[in-house]
């Protein structure tokens, strides 16, 4: 039952999510004011209890979502409508950022204007007509957050709204958010880290085995015993990793010790038109572990597609991939087959219906799901991997059906259980509390120094990279970029 000046209510809540998992609810309540943040680690239930809470509302005047989910959706149903096969030009805009904010109503003198101040705020005014799948992940969020904004809820529910953007995107998210939380609206964050608490958050739940173990004000509930223990937790890092499975031949077994793993010679790179590589540089060799940082668009992911094989246009360039030019008759496979992978884009690919075992299983065969035979060595390499990061326990559920952070490490799993000469992790604690991005950080140092995989780390957030590092690329913009090595300080 709704009170006076709430806009909801729980009470007294079960909500069955399978055979083995209960959502608990004793008492939750919103009303306008109140800003509150639920924080909890990975798999605590916090989504699940913003999808309960939010379910008597309606998407619109009462409330609007910025969440990774809401992403994926976007991106999948827009990619549905890909016609550019069809056109003269091979182009489809899809959905533009002006399109997604603005929607199909013609705005008003005042919709106009709060549009174009939400487009400053959130340093979105170039790409307006750009289309939403040729856009970074971090400046997709930008937008989905300005149309949430434009529609003005008087509830907002943002599930870590600070994950994969750049410094300057954050910076600018928590001062629109900031000045966006008032009297009249009410705001529902789902936290994973300490550092994404944004400032004027007024109230703090916290969530612990899919109930809500802690709640109140915001500095009450941080000077508790339930706070600490949580937000606190001590990290175990595995004390060894798997080894190859069973008949498997090292990924550099076949190459020349002295030869670099790949280099690249004033390769230009770009899409429709933007060119955001430039007379680019870089060679990669054994020993070396390399950090790419840079902000949103600057070519980062164009990139790591050059080296992976899956972008064409590293034909007909200076490219070398472990010893053999690009075109020169290898495949994509032959390519795929020395590398592993963790990003938000092969994130996005897993659909349902695949168990996580059958996900990792998959990593041997570089494919999306499992659709090759695979023998007992395969399977138990796949449960060694999810036994070091602890999660053994979830070989048998299906992937869709984990928190957003667990599916993160299943990919992880995935990625390593070949032993690839290249592990490229692509911003791989998105998604992740402070528990487990230390344990993902702890156990990529244990890789650079106990087998014979590279690390290409690619990250935004400050402070966030694994010690072994020691090259290191900095991106300041489109076709901006330095390169140097250090392994004594951090460089550039």
């Amino acid at each position: 039952m709704v009170r006076s000046g709430e806009l909801l209510h729980v009470h007294n809540a079960v909500s069955r999510i399978s055979s083995r998992r209960t959502l608990r609810v004793d008492d939750f309540a919103l009303a306008l004011g109140q800003h509150w943040c639920v924080f909890g680690g990975n798999g605590a239930g916090k989504s699940l209890l913003a999808k309960l809470l939010c379910g008597t509302l309606v998407s619109g005047q009462d409330l609007q979502v910025v969440s990774f989910e809401e992403q994926q959706q976007l991106w999948a149903l827009d990619n549905r409508h890909d016609i550019s096969e069809y056109n003269d030009t091979a182009l489809d805009q899809g959905t533009t950022v002006a399109s997604l904010i603005l929607g199909e109503t013609i705005p008003d003198a005042d919709g106009l204007a709060r549009y174009a101040a939400l487009l400053v705020a959130l340093d979105l005014q170039t790409l307006q007509q750009r289309g939403i799948r040729y856009l970074s992940s971090g400046q997709v969020r930008k937008a989905l957050l300005a149309r949430a904004l434009y529609r003005r809820p008087r509830l907002l529910l943002l599930d870590d709204p600070l994950e994969s953007v750049d410094r300057d995107s954050r910076q600018r998210i928590a001062a629109v958010l900031q000045q966006w939380m008032g009297p009249d609206t009410c705001t529902l964050l789902l936290c994973r880290r300490q550092r994404d608490i944004l400032p004027g958050i007024t109230h703090l739940a916290l969530m612990e085995e899919l109930r809500v173990v802690a709640q109140g004000p915001l500095q009450e509930v941080q000077a508790g015993a339930t706070w600490q223990r949580i937000a606190q937790r001590e990290v175990v890092l595995p004390s060894s990793l798997p080894p190859p499975a069973v008949g498997r031949r090292s990924a550099l077994a076949d190459l020349d010790p002295e030869q670099p793993l790949f280099e690249l010679h004033n390769v230009d790179a770009g899409y429709q038109g933007h060119l955001v590589l430039k007379q680019f540089s870089w060679t990669l060799r054994r020993g070396q572990h390399t950090l790419i940082e840079g902000p949103n668009g600057c070519g980062k992911s164009t990139l790591l597609s050059l080296i992976n094989g899956e972008n064409h246009k590293a034909y007909g360039q200076e490219v070398t991939l472990f010893g053999r030019r690009r075109g020169s008759g290898e495949t994509v496979w032959d390519v795929k087959a020395r590398f592993g992978t963790v990003s938000n884009e092969l994130h996005n690919k897993y659909v349902k219906g695949w168990r996580v075992l059958d996900v990792v299983v998959s990593g041997f065969f570089a494919s999306v799901g499992l659709y090759d035979d695979s023998g007992a060595s395969e399977r138990n390499a796949a449960l060694a991997w999810l036994s070091t990061f602890a999660i053994t326990d979830l070989a048998g559920e299906y992937y869709h059906e984990l928190s957003f952070g667990q599916q993160r490490l299943v990919l992880l799993a995935r990625a390593m259980v070949k032993h690839p000469a290249i592990l490229i992790l692509d911003e791989p604690c998105v998604g992740l509390d402070d528990y487990y991005r230390a344990l993902i950080l702890g156990t990529v140092d244990l890789i650079a120094a106990t087998t014979s995989t590279q690390i290409i780390y690619v990250s935004h957030t400050d402070d966030e990279q694994p010690a072994c590092i020691n090259q290191h690329i900095r991106f300041s913009g489109p076709g901006q970029y330095s390169t140097c090595h250090s392994f004594a300080m951090p460089c550039c």
